[in-house]
């Protein structure tokens, strides 16, 4: 087959290590901190940094980076070369060397460490860019006859810039494409690159970016000229591999087998290509950190795989048991795939679980529209059943023998997409905005405080100002600013304080970090703050102290929790601030109750054990050899800090930790639920706020067993004056008192609980019994007198108990059916508004052709009601008991009809 993709991204990075670059690891699918792109779709996105003449560590640079796109989703499958994910290799200049090397280097990489004969590639460059044209004719010695000079729309970025904009850097491109031969696409013999037929493949985009647009259209030089490039390694594997489309590539052979032996023969080589562009995306976005859900990045992955499996069977999952042959085929080069296979394959059982239920859901509401509307099916409608109901448009299309307003529909979905492209979609100007500090220059840090300072900058609703007062808020920086304000990060809370000016009152509400600069939220509650005041910061300690014992807890929640559950628990989010924690960790199943308090002993007996909390700045690869945690979705720097408790916790943390663990005095579980699929959370309190939450809980405990004293059923007086005793004794914060609460408090008020539902429960059995005794005399009554259909005896009539409800009704039914050999049943029953009928045809009526089932369907709109059942019995709810005797009535003609 030719050289391995493995080996291309290699030889690739190997290249341009050995010409001086930086080789970068590829970032995450979703940008960390970039909060203007919903994922990363290009090379150069995780370069913004550098690209805005930033954090220039290194001046040049190369990666293979994984991307992910869904602008041109409708194509997947459908062409040789469309793909959700792919991977991009680039090679990248901030302000070092320009078009010269760019163009050589490619051309160098191309025909030399490719070897690709020069015949099959040709070259295209913008029409004005007289300067590269000049360097693929004398330098590279490519003939002019295979260079093509294409306009603004095809060969400069942002495309078409420099009549329509945006403002800002851009700059012309200039793209090496690979012959096919005539036997592809038009097959013109004058055929060239300008051609959009599919014979001349675009392999390689080379990006100068050399102006500077201007707002009345001019395009200045750039003083610093950058150079982005981009080459899809799919598209360069087919070719070095000489296969027609991407989909035959080595990398998606064993996906493709692996589909074809599960859905076998079913599907098309469209359907098949779908469904392994999508399983590969979906695949590494959760591997990434993104678990479906209805918002954001959520939203895309469960589109797709909603979308792959739909061109299955759709008789059950099966996409999971493609994940192990993605895995298989990419984890050479992102080994993460491995550790994480089954867990990404368990959250895709269960997407594919839940969308069969949307299915089995939504279809019947999608039949309901229909039936309602015999015509037309509205844009309205159809938007429901996609948006609220999750249901696809090419199932309500195959579903719908009617017209349906697809252009409505479009309508409301590019709403629904544009108020999703306001919060999440990048502008093509987006790495180049003004940084809104500009002009001010970096302060010094300083760990003193409180710290005497000076405000440089105010920032108030996004405009620079020079004074803000009383009711303003504003954002501010101070020189020097104080290392001891932690800034919001890590899932740590931002630290908060006070600004202390004579006649003024300022809180800082927050911290926060741009650009490595601490920025200051504040509030004026009284008097004002001006550029250039001299002013006092002040640190709320206690708010920091009771965070740092939430954030070191959240370390020993997740140590205790891989103890208990295993090593396949990974942190995938957290929320830390002086009142709670909030931890989001990896996880299929919810957590039993003797899970969690095993969980919790664990965590409360390392607090006891008074262990130290050790920081360390160490490099990002001993750490990672040590066997330090790091965050599900995040990207480290080459210096990490690792925060040690003991043996028993290792992890990469930049936040706020207590110096032992018996600083933290008690934890306290408070809440576990389910975020998303695959994910779980738990909440907890430490320190004082546990012995507030235990406190509190328990007084609540002590009114509700006070409240069922009360009632009819009591409760034991032991109960009552156990919980008394407790919560008039000295409660401290400490782990006794958590463990009387566990012991003594809690099993007494949940066996008390217990007998009162237990008591309950007889009591209504008891009702529900008398009830039927009532209705059995009224049963006999109806049975003694059926009403002959032709050879059919129906035995119907409304029951009439103290007990209206369908569980009498089914008991009626039960009896009934044992006293007769042959015949339909159907009785009713309803007060206020409620109405119930069930009804029972006999097997021998069955094999007949009659059905419980169609009895109830045409009789329940007389009750305003719904039902379902088999054959044999069926029952319906609705609103209308009045409509009771009408039902019975129809059933007659129904039956008739069908004997």
């Amino acid at each position: 087959m030719g050289i391995s993709t493995s080996e291309i991204r290699q030889r690739f990075l190997d290249f341009f290590d050995g010409k001086k670059h930086t080789v970068v690891e590829s970032d995450l699918l979703v940008p960390q901190n970039d909060p203007t792109l919903l994922f990363t779709g290009a090379g150069m996105n995780q370069f913004k940094e550098q690209f805005m003449g930033k954090k220039i560590t290194y001046s040049r640079a190369a990666s293979c980076q994984k991307c992910f796109r869904t602008g041109d989703l409708e194509n997947v499958g459908r062409t040789p070369r469309h793909h959700t994910f792919f991977e991009m290799l680039g090679n990248f200049s901030f302000g070092d060397y320009f078009k010269k090397e760019a163009i050589a280097w490619a051309w160098e990489f191309m025909t030399k460490e490719m070897a690709i004969p020069e015949d099959k590639l040709w070259v295209s460059v913008y029409k004005d860019d007289d300067e590269a044209y000049q360097i693929w004719v004398n330098d590279i010695k490519v003939p002019a006859g295979k260079i093509v000079k294409l306009g603004e729309h095809d060969n400069f970025w942002p495309a078409d810039a420099p009549s329509k904009g945006p403002n800002g850097p851009c700059g012309p491109c200039s793209e090496i494409f690979y012959d096919q031969g005539e036997d592809v696409g038009c097959r013109k013999k004058d055929c060239t690159p300008a051609c959009d037929c599919d014979r001349f493949l675009e392999v390689w985009n080379l990006v100068f970016t050399q102006f500077e647009r201007k707002p009345d259209g001019r395009l200045d030089p750039l003083p610093n000229k950058n150079i982005d490039t981009g080459m899809g390694l799919e598209r360069i594997a087919a070719v070095m591999q000489t296969v027609k489309t991407n989909f035959d590539t080595d990398i998606f052979a064993p996906i493709i087998k692996q589909i074809k032996t599960i859905v076998a023969g079913k599907l098309d080589k469209r359907e098949v290509n779908l469904i392994a562009d999508h399983i590969r995306a979906v695949t590494f976005a959760i591997c990434d950190g993104v678990s479906p859900s209805n918002e954001k990045q959520g939203y895309v992955v469960r589109k797709l795989i909603r979308r792959a499996y739909l061109k299955g069977d759709r008789k059950g999952p099966f996409l999971y048991n493609v994940v192990p042959a993605v895995v298989s085929a990419m984890k050479d080069a992102y080994p993460d795939l491995e550790e994480k296979r089954e867990h990404i394959s368990a959250i895709v059982e269960e997407e594919e679980k839940r969308f069969s239920d949307t299915l089995n859901s939504a279809v019947p509401v999608l039949e309901g529209m229909l039936s309602s509307h015999p015509e037309k099916l509205s844009g309205e409608c159809i938007f429901k059943l996609v948006d609220t109901y999750g249901l696809p448009v090419d199932v309500i299309e195959e579903e719908s023998s009617i017209a349906l307003d697809m252009e409505g529909f479009e309508r409301l979905m590019d709403e629904r997409r544009e108020q999703s492209r306001r919060g999440s979609d990048i502008t093509e100007d987006f790495i180049f905005k003004p940084d809104k500090f500009s002009g001010v220059e970096k302060p010094e840090n300083s760990d003193e405080l409180p710290l005497n300072t000076t405000v440089e900058f105010i920032l108030c609703a996004d405009e620079a100002v020079e004074s803000i007062g009383k009711g303003d808020r504003a954002e501010i920086v101070t020189s020097p600013q104080s290392g001891k304000f932690y800034a919001e990060g890590g899932g740590q809370a931002g630290d908060t304080g006070h600004i202390e000016k004579a006649g003024s009152d300022i809180k800082v509400l927050d911290t926060l970090e741009t650009d490595g600069r601490k920025v200051l939220v504040v509030f004026v509650k009284k008097g004002s703050l001006t550029q250039g005041d001299k002013v006092t910061l002040h640190l709320d300690a206690g708010k920091k102290q009771r965070t740092a014992l939430n954030h070191t807890a959240t370390h020993l929640l997740q140590a205790a929790l891989r103890e208990v559950l295993g090593e396949q628990v990974k942190q995938s989010g957290s929320a830390v601030d002086d009142k709670r924690l909030r931890f989001d960790f990896t996880h299929m199943k919810k957590l039993s109750q003797r899970e969690i308090e095993k969980v919790e002993n664990i965590v409360n007996g390392w607090i006891e054990e008074s262990v130290p909390v050790c920081k360390e700045v160490k490099a990002l690869d001993q750490a990672k050899e040590e066997g330090a945690l790091s965050f599900f979705g995040e990207k480290y720097d080459d210096t990490v800090r690792v925060v040690s408790v003991g043996d028993y916790s290792k992890e990469l943390c930049g936040g706020t930790h207590v110096d032992n663990t018996s600083d933290i005095g008690a934890f306290k579980i408070i809440a576990e639920s389910s975020v998303a699929s695959g994910i779980r959370r738990i909440e907890a309190v430490t320190g004082e706020n546990a012995g507030r939450w235990v406190r509190e809980t328990l007084e609540s405990l002590l009114r509700e067993c006070q409240k069922s004293a009360a009632g009819d059923i009591g409760i034991e007086k032991d109960i009552e004056n156990n919980a008394k005793d407790i919560i008039s004794g000295k409660l401290k914060v400490d782990r006794k008192t958590i463990s009387i609460f566990d012991e003594k408090i809690r099993p007494a008020l949940l066996g008390a609980r217990e007998r009162l539902e237990k008591a309950a429960k007889k009591d209504q059995k008891k009702k529900q019994d008398d009830a039927f005794s009532e209705a059995k005399n009224k049963a006999d009554e109806l049975a003694g007198s059926p009403t002959k259909i032709g050879e059919v005896d129906l035995i119907a009539g409304i029951i009439e108990s103290r007990e209206q409800d369908m569980q009498v009704l089914r008991k009626v039914i039960g009896y009934l059916e044992k006293k007769i050999k042959s015949g339909i049943i159907l009785m009713g029953s309803g007060e206020g508004d409620k109405a119930y009928l069930v009804c029972a045809v006999t097997p021998d009526l069955v094999n007949k052709g009659f059905s419980a089932k169609e009895v109830i369907s045409a009789v329940s709109k007389n009750i305003e009601g719904s039902g379902g059942g088999k054959d044999v019995f069926a029952q319906a709810g609705g609103k209308k008991p009045e409509g009771l005797k009408a039902a019975i009535d129809e059933a007659k003609n129904v039956i008739e009809q069908r004997g």
